[in-house]
């Protein structure tokens, strides 16, 4: 194997395969929208649109669950971050797994029962209606576009890298570039377009790792420990490498924000609007709990196999090439897969690179794709039907108010992501979940479990969870004064952590529970048993 080279062999590698490519990449990008006009012919009303006429398997939904799931942050940021870090960046493949666990017993099945295609649904179930929708669906555009920065990100890193695109007007056309395609994915394609290219992007993510992590291990004759042992020595780090400490354990406020994202990580995925959606895509309760059990399956394979990418990129690469190539160790992947292949200017080499860095593009269009449709459907069911037209639009006036919607987000997460480029995705997403988990899970929760949860609870929840989160990031270390932060040269940070979780998670449940007590509506106890029997047996569920 040869040793890792300078950024400019990389580039010089890729400029010579280039026409493979641009072909790998072309033949993706049509194939997907062949299936997306397909789909988009078979969506005739907002049930098709919403939750792809509810028409989908345990299995097939699991699958595309995966695939909405892993994300870039799975894929190029956390082999980065362990690339980088070592055992602190794997942290974040046990919180991604771990979190499965919250959602699938607290979530999954009375989601399904109590809703019909958004989070605002359950709420409103036993609310005052106009207030709650607007709440919920402002929420969910907020953590959608969050979501969306890491992706566009990924994506910028991730082409800029294979067309050898180094000028910042380059990667900004990138990021645009991705977005238009997302906006055509979910216009024309809605919920059954975009649950396709999901499933088949997660065979191709699985094959893909699983390919890069069998090479990895030949290297080393299947041997982890050497595995390891390679990467900690050429890590400069040494030991210090495999253990805690390198990225969270340095000090207190370290140690503090380690926690904060641990927090966010386990409790977001269940406030996550793209993945609440999907479990209304499935006929039943039961299918949709059959879902998360196979999203957990393959979901853990793939976690597991990015010890593989993360630990065989810090033994086969140089930390310098991985930094001079992004920051943030976003491209750590496709250059393993460049390495393991025969090294940059090789065939084989080439043929990985293309390969790998496809199917990493596969991964941030079908999610980009899933997010814009959570909120374009919270815009126009949530706010445009239920609040601004007061429950009186048709279903086509409905759906069109989506495909509007998605234009217009998709125009702010390709102005947010072009900003956004040179941050870690895994970081970037962890923001995601800790807004998610501060303002969705706590709303979500009360209401399906707590009698006395009012409609002023349900507000200062979500509200409370949202401000204080976004607040946070806003005045920390990842919007200003470091290096590594989005306006690289002002400095307004006061808040030292990076991840807001520690704060905002727990006000979000407070500020629910003290709206709730200091209310003076009485919440409806029908009501709440109408909604308990419908969660737990699915009676009168859609």
């Amino acid at each position: 194997m040869s040793a890792a080279l300078p950024l400019t062999t990389v580039a010089a590698g890729a400029t010579e395969h280039r026409p493979l490519i641009i072909t790998l990449f072309g033949l993706f990008v049509v194939a997907t929208l062949i299936i997306t006009i397909w789909a988009g012919r078979q969506t005739k009303d907002a049930a098709d649109f919403y939750a792809g006429g509810r028409q989908f398997t345990g299995f097939q939904n699991g699958l595309a669950i995966s695939g909405d799931y892993m994300s870039a942050a799975s894929f190029l940021g956390i082999a980065g971050a362990i690339a980088l870090f070592g055992y602190d960046g794997f942290l974040y493949s046990i919180g991604f797994l771990v979190a499965w666990l919250v959602a699938l017993l607290l979530v999954a099945e009375p989601l399904r029962n109590s809703g019909r295609y958004t989070m605002g649904d359950v709420l409103a179930y036993r609310m005052r209606q106009r207030p709650v929708r607007t709440a919920a669906g402002t929420s969910t555009i907020v953590v959608s576009i969050f979501y969306l920065l890491a992706q566009m990100a990924g994506a910028g890193v991730l082409v800029s890298l294979l067309l050898g695109i180094t000028s910042d007007g380059g990667k900004v056309a990138v990021v645009a570039l991705v977005g238009v395609l997302m906006i055509v994915y979910v216009t024309i394609g809605g919920m059954k377009g975009t649950t396709w290219v999901q499933m088949i992007k997660a065979v191709l993510l699985i094959a893909g790792a699983l390919l890069i992590t069998f090479l990895v291990l030949l290297e080393f004759n299947f041997n982890v420990s050497d595995l390891l042992g390679k990467a900690a020595e050429n890590s400069g780090q040494g030991v210090k490498f495999l253990e805690p400490g390198l990225k969270y354990g340095k000090d207190g406020i370290t140690k503090l924000d380690f926690i904060s994202l641990g927090l966010a990580l386990v409790l977001g995925t269940a406030g996550l609007p793209h993945i609440l959606i999907r479990f209304y895509t499935v006929p039943t309760a039961k299918a949709a709990r059959k879902s998360v059990n196979w999203a957990i399956g393959i979901i853990g394979a793939f976690y597991l196999m990015t010890i593989a990418l993360g630990f065989g990129a810090a033994a086969l690469l140089k930390r310098a090439d991985i930094l001079a190539s992004n920051k943030a160790g976003n491209t750590a992947a496709p250059l393993l897969a460049q390495e393991i292949g025969g090294g940059a200017g090789s065939t084989g080499g080439a043929i990985l690179l293309a390969v790998i860095s496809a199917v990493a593009f596969a991964t941030i269009l079908a999610v980009v794709a899933g997010l814009t449709l959570a909120s374009s459907s919270s815009f126009a069911h949530d706010l445009y039907v239920n609040v601004i037209r007061r429950g009186k639009a048709t279903e086509q006036e409905e759906v069109r108010a989506a495909r509007w919607s998605t234009v217009v987000i998709g125009a702010v997460a390709i102005g947010l992501g072009a900003l956004a480029r040179d941050l870690n995705v895994a970081g970037l997403v962890a923001l995601a979940f800790a807004v998610a988990a501060s303002a969705n899970l706590p709303t979500i929760l009360y209401s399906l479990f707590w009698k006395r949860f009012t409609t002023q609870g349900a507000l200062w929840s979500i509200y409370g969870g949202l401000i204080s989160a976004v607040g946070l990031v806003l005045f920390s270390p990842v919007v200003s004064g470091k290096p590594t932060s989005m306006f690289k040269d002002a400095d307004f940070y006061w808040f030292p952590l990076e991840n807001p979780g520690i704060i905002s998670i727990p006000l979000g449940f407070l500020l629910g529970w003290l709206g709730t007590v200091l209310s003076k509506e009485k919440a409806d106890p029908e009501k709440f048993a109408e909604l308990e029997v419908r969660s737990l047996t699915g009676t009168g569920a859609h």
